[in-house]
């Protein structure tokens, strides 16, 4: 089982790049970070964690140029959006960010993409939050289109454009692994796109019986990473036992001193099960 970091890089957390070599140092194998590109002040949308909404959500650097950071002062570490917001996003631009990004890594970006749960942060990019899935499986063919084709085309419901020509390609082919998370809800969508699910954290217990609901709506097996971990060692043996393919620890948004700490925690709690 492999073993990474999720996190939310904001403008008071330790600084991407420090992070970066940090991780790598510490023979972690990836590092995932969250996306949120503003919180509406008013909101009528509950924050899945219950309570308060946490002071990172409305502080996250923009994940694309936090990562190319990362990538830059690193060799190995896969780099990894948990997840882009894919239905607030501009899929042309995103098509060249994602490109970009993993030519500038040498091929080690993950994708991870999601719809989100924010309404009114939706609706400030035009995005009708009803519509929201539609939308976001729509941009993923889109995209596809733009990095695997010479000359690409589409024509959707919400996505429409004659023949274009959009470089770079990604270096992997056919494009970067799509991580795709979300709960049940999101499980066809895992099924259609998905190289992997990025799987919140939950019991390994209530885990297990996802992937199975999983696999039969798949029809095959698909790799789990599980994006924000309890560093726990019955939590970690019990996603070993179910074949979890990655576990990654969520490192909380706090300075560099306190986060090496943090580190060098979880990689003593990773040592044992390598």
């Amino acid at each position: 089982m492999k073993f990474g970091i999720s996190t939310f890089i904001t403008d008071r957390s330790i600084r991407p790049a420090p992070l970066g070599r940090a991780l790598e140092e510490r023979a972690f194998d990836s590092l995932f970070i969250a996306e949120h590109s503003h919180i509406p002040a008013d909101r009528s949308s509950e924050y899945p964690g219950g309570g308060e909404l946490p002071e990172m959500y409305y502080r996250t650097l923009d994940p694309f140029v936090a990562l190319t950071a990362v990538a830059s002062v690193t060799e190995e570490l896969l780099v990894g959006t948990g997840i882009a917001l894919i239905a607030q996003r501009d899929p042309i631009h995103m098509a060249k960010e994602v490109a970009s990004l993993d030519l500038v890594s040498g091929g080690r970006f993950v994708f991870g993409v999601g719809v989100g749960w924010n309404r009114e942060e939706m609706a400030n990019h035009g995005t009708d939050p009803a519509s929201r899935g539609r939308l976001a499986n729509e941009r993923l063919r889109a995209m596809i289109e733009l990095w695997t084709q010479e000359k690409a085309e589409f024509h959707g419901e919400f996505v429409d454009f004659d023949p274009v020509y959009a470089w770079p390609k990604p270096v992997r082919r056919p494009h970067p692994p799509i991580y795709v998370g979300g709960g049940q809800a999101a499980f066809p969508r895992v099924a259609e796109f998905g190289d992997a699910w990025l799987a919140n954290s939950l019991p390994p217990k209530v885990m297990g019986e996802r992937m199975k609901e999983l696999r039969a709506v798949a029809g095959r097996d698909i790799p789990v990473t599980v994006y924000g971990a309890k560093a726990e060692p019955e939590t970690v043996e019990g996603y070993a036992e179910l074949g979890v393919e990655r576990v990654q620890f969520m490192l909380p948004s706090v300075a560099e001193p306190a986060a090496l700490e943090r580190l060098d925690a979880f990689a003593e709690l990773a040592a044992r099960y390598r």
